[in-house]
C-alpha cells in the first residue's frame, strides 16, 4: 500500500525504513506467489495494473481489521454495571446506536437504563440514583456539557387537520416534562386557545394522538419520526403555531464516575459528535 500512496518504490522503501532493492523484491515475491502482476509502470510512476487494484481493496479491509482487532485488545476491559439516564423525548433517536456500540466495546458491563423525564433524570443524578444522564434543557447546569443544540417544533400528521382546529388540541408532556411549559407560554403569547389531548411523557400515546389526528405536539426536530410532519415555516392558518425555542441535549458526567461510567459517557460523546 506504500507503493501505491507513494507511487514510487523508491519512496515507499524509505517510509518503510528499507533499501528499494528489498522493497522491489517483496513485490516480485507477491506477485510470483499470486502469478500475476500487480503495478504497471507509467512514465516514472508505478500504477496498479487491474489485479493490484483487487488486492489492494482486500488489503485495506484486512489492514482495518487488524487495527480494530489491536484497538479491541489494548483497551481496557471493565466490568460492573452503568446507570444511565435518559428523558424519553430522545431516547429512541440517539440512545440505541450508543449502547449497541459501547456493548461491543465492553461486553462485560451491564448498562441499566432509567427512562424518565429530564427534571427527574436529573434529580436522580443529584441523589445517586443514576451514574451519567442525557438531558434536553433551555440551559447547562453543573457538571454539564452540551453536545447539541436543537429547535423544538411543532409537529402533526401529514394531510390532518389538528393544527387548525380551534382550540387548538395538543399533546403535552406530564407536568415535569421540559416541553410542556414553554410550549403552553409560547400558545399564550400568541392567544391560540388550546386543550390537552395527552398529558404523559412517554412517546407511544403521544405518537398515537399524532397519527391518529387528534393532536399536534412540540418535539425535538432531531427527534421527529419519518411519519410525521414539522410546520414550522408554515404559512397561512398554518402561521398561527408560535414559533419555540433551541433546547440544548446536555451529557451530565459528574467527577467521581467509575472507569466504566467515564468510557460510556466518552461513547456518548464520540456518537454526538459522529452525527
Amino acid at each position: 500500500m506504500s507503493v501505491v500512496e507513494s507511487g514510487s518504490v523508491t519512496r515507499a522503501a524509505a517510509t518503510l525504513h528499507m533499501s528499494q532493492a528489498a522493497a522491489s523484491q517483496q513485490i516480485k515475491r507477491l506477485e510470483q506467489t499470486l502469478t500475476c502482476r500487480l503495478f504497471e509502470r507509467q512514465g516514472r510512476q508505478l500504477a496498479l495494473a487491474p489485479a493490484g487494484e483487487r488486492l489492494l481493496a482486500q488489503a485495506q479491509r484486512l489492514v482495518a481489521q487488524n487495527d480494530e482487532l489491536v484497538a479491541a485488545m489494548r483497551a481496557p476491559a471493565f466490568e460492573g454495571e452503568v446507570r444511565f439516564g435518559v428523558p424519553y423525548d430522545i431516547i429512541a433517536s440517539f440512545v440505541p446506536a450508543i449502547l449497541r456500540r459501547f456493548a461491543k466495546s465492553q461486553p462485560r458491563v451491564r448498562v441499566s437504563l432509567v427512562c424518565e423525564d429530564s427534571k427527574i433524570v436529573r434529580e436522580a443524578l443529584r441523589s445517586g440514583g443514576v451514574d451519567l444522564a442525557l438531558t434536553t434543557e433551555t440551559e447547562c447546569g453543573r457538571h454539564g456539557e452540551t453536545l447539541r443544540t436543537d429547535r423544538l417544533v411543532w409537529v402533526g400528521v401529514p394531510g390532518g387537520e389538528a393544527h387548525l382546529r380551534d382550540p387548538l388540541p395538543v399533546s403535552l408532556g406530564a407536568p415535569t416534562c421540559v416541553f410542556r411549559p414553554v410550549a403552553v407560554e409560547a400558545l399564550g403569547r400568541a392567544r391560540r386557545d388550546w386543550r390537552a389531548v395527552c398529558e404523559v411523557s412517554r412517546l407511544e400515546p403521544v405518537y398515537a394522538a399524532i397519527e391518529a389526528g387528534l393532536a399536534v405536539a412540540p418535539l425535538l426536530r432531531s427527534s421527529v419520526p419519518a411519519r410525521f410532519e414539522v410546520f414550522e415555516g408554515k404559512s397561512g392558518r398554518e402561521a398561527r403555531l408560535p414559533s419555540l425555542p433551541e433546547f440544548r441535549i446536555n451529557l451530565y458526567a459528574p467527577p467521581g464516575l467509575t472507569p466504566a461510567a467515564r468510557d460510556l459517557a466518552d461513547h456518548v460523546r464520540a456518537s454526538f459528535a459522529a452525527r
